[in-house]
């Protein structure tokens, strides 16, 4: 493609609104005229023709980027990656296939986003090969269904997947592991950082025992990963219990839990009661 071609990509954030309202600007084409233009393209090199169908199809693309919105990630880098995608598409595009443009390009348009928010999500890969990042996605909208994976629900999805049940249990870890900054906040730099705890200010700490702290670290982690093991054992309404009592941010009430299972509050403090000693059990004193 040619550089005015690849300049289409670029999206800015500060206009993009003015850019979304711009390629919705570009009239569709007809099967007739998206085939002539295809044609011209795959058999003469029209450069021209291959413009029209990139920006033909641009409006497709911000629809597409919309569904990735869930991971934090900058709206106009989305769009741009999808547009690459897109380019892409047209390039190897052939009239003979017989399906329109669109349903080509698809998966040229996802394969662009889904590598971006793969490389950009965290700093720590969280998926390298081809089945991590197929798990990677269909976890992360599972997720928003399903909260805490019961054993049936890993089955289910390793079965799907065509992976074992541990590679679910594992991406579940990595998807429920957090970020955490190296260095201050800038906002904070006039602030007295005396008690600030950024990893920076431990470089020079003389005084710290990295074998215990690394052997602290993967004590949290492995108690973290029995804890959500023995989550998952227990019936949905009793995650659901512990979750709310515990987990969430915001407690919730056992009159609350009590009224929206229809039930008595001392009901829901018994399940509670009955829950949180099989996790002892299935967890160990030991953790806690």
């Amino acid at each position: 493609m040619t550089q005015a071609m690849s300049s289409m990509a670029l999206v800015s954030a500060d206009s993009l609104d003015s850019y979304i309202q711009t390629v919705n600007g570009y009239p569709m084409l007809t099967a007739e005229r998206e085939r002539e233009l295809a044609e011209g393209l795959h058999y003469d090199g029209d450069i021209d023709a291959a413009k029209a169908l990139v920006m033909s199809h641009l409006r497709f693309v911000v629809h597409i980027a919309r569904g990735y919105s869930g991971y934090g990630l900058p709206m106009a880098d989305l769009v741009q990656e999808g547009n690459i995608g897109l380019m892409k598409a047209v390039k190897r595009f052939n009239p003979e296939v017989g399906v329109r443009l669109v349903s080509f390009a698809v998966h040229w348009i996802k394969a662009e986003i889904h590598e971006y928010v793969l490389r950009n999500w965290r700093i720590v890969k969280v998926a390298t090969t081809k089945a991590q990042r197929k798990l990677f996605f269909n976890l992360r909208k599972a997720k928003k269904r399903l909260g805490w994976f019961n054993n049936d629900e890993v089955n289910m999805v390793a079965e799907q997947l065509g992976v074992d049940a541990s590679e679910v249990r594992e991406m579940e870890s990595r998807l429920a592991a957090q970020d955490s900054t190296f260095e201050m906040p800038a906002e904070d730099d006039d602030r007295n950082t005396s008690g600030f705890t950024a990893p920076v200010y431990f470089l020079e700490d003389k005084s710290s025992d990295v074998a215990l702290s690394h052997e602290e670290n993967n004590w949290e982690t492995h108690a973290n990963n029995r804890l959500s093991h023995a989550l998952a054992t227990l019936d949905e309404r009793s995650q659901h219990i512990v979750r709310a009592r515990w987990l969430d941010d915001e407690k919730t009430t056992l009159q609350d839990l009590a009224d929206n299972y229809g039930v008595s509050a001392e009901r829901i403090r018994q399940l509670e009661k009955n829950a949180m000693k099989k996790l002892k059990a299935a967890v160990g004193d030991d953790l806690y």
